[in-house]
């Protein structure tokens, strides 16, 4: 467990990897073929908007889904990515795609998360209901075809951004090891991550902390909002304090939703890098 102050007089720049621009994703999967529980009336079409940036932002989500990014080499762990968006949008790019094809590139297979949107206006849907059930679908759904996308069952976790993190750190406290009442096979697999990556999350107002609680990676910006610039220590120290695995990071003079972007300066690059080095620490990374 570790607090680690990062300045823009970063001497390890060396560390940092680029991400790979060849990856291949495989088509998306719906995490239920013949509907989700509660969207079963929604027929409206996903919406994709394009920032200034050129970078995708989706909304009207009701066919939840993830798109696998798997590496040729597995190391056998497995990331489930959440973009954020406020819950009222998805930002696809900077917190998902380009996620997911970094960790790829690293031997992690990554699935990236489209969710439905609490907050979107006029949604019937809410994030503890219908957004965490998509996590947790996902989580499952992965565990459930870990032989074919060679990852090790106790090596699933997750990694939020934003309000991404939020459902991420939902997801590690509010977890079910099983269904009482499976309807499927993905229904009866684990839905507790092994791991979660909160990279400026949100911080829900209720989260229940044991030594059980699944490890953590915490990192931020010094000048984000003081919710989550304030939050994220308090969280630490919380995590701390329950007994559970933590590390923490905090870039100075850096704000909020930095994702992973080229134009990022060189010292927050690295922050996969470090997030790598933290689950290789935990022993995440060795081969099933």
């Amino acid at each position: 467990m570790k607090l680690q102050i990062i300045t823009r007089s970063l001497a390890f720049i060396a560390l940092l990897s680029p991400v790979c621009a060849n990856a291949t994703p495989l088509p998306p999967i719906l995490l239920w073929p013949n509907g989700a529980p509660g969207s079963e009336a929604k027929t409206v079409a996903e919406s994709v908007r394009i920032a200034e940036q050129g970078e995708h932002i989706v909304s009207s989500v009701h066919r939840p889904s993830i798109t696998p990014y798997l590496p040729e080499k597995a190391n056998g762990t497995g990331v489930v990515v959440i973009p954020g968006g406020g819950h009222r949008e998805l930002w696809m790019d900077h917190e998902g795609y380009r996620i997911g094809q970094w960790l790829e590139d690293h031997g992690i297979a990554a699935f990236v998360l489209k969710y439905r949107l609490a907050n979107e206006p006029g949604s019937t849907y809410t994030v503890e209901r219908d957004e965490l059930a998509d996590v947790q679908r996902a989580i499952r759904l992965v565990r459930s075809r870990t032989a074919e996308w060679h990852v090790a069952p106790d090596k699933v976790g997750v990694i939020g951004f934003s309000a991404g993190g939020e459902l991420a750190a939902l997801a590690g406290t509010r977890y079910d090891p099983t269904m009482q009442n499976p309807k499927d096979a993905i229904d009866g697999q684990s839905a507790r991550p092994a791991f979660m990556g909160l990279i400026y999350p949100a911080i829900p107002k209720e989260m229940p902390l044991t030594k059980d609680t699944p490890p953590a990676f915490l990192l931020c910006g010094a000048d984000d909002s003081p919710a989550i610039a304030e939050g994220v220590p308090a969280l630490y120290l919380a995590l701390r304090h329950a007994g559970v695995p933590v590390e923490m990071h905090i870039f100075a003079g850096t704000g909020h939703g930095f994702g992973l972007r080229e134009s990022n300066p060189l010292e927050i690059k690295i922050w996969p890098t470090l997030f790598y080095n933290w689950l290789n620490a935990r022993g995440m990374l060795a081969s099933p």
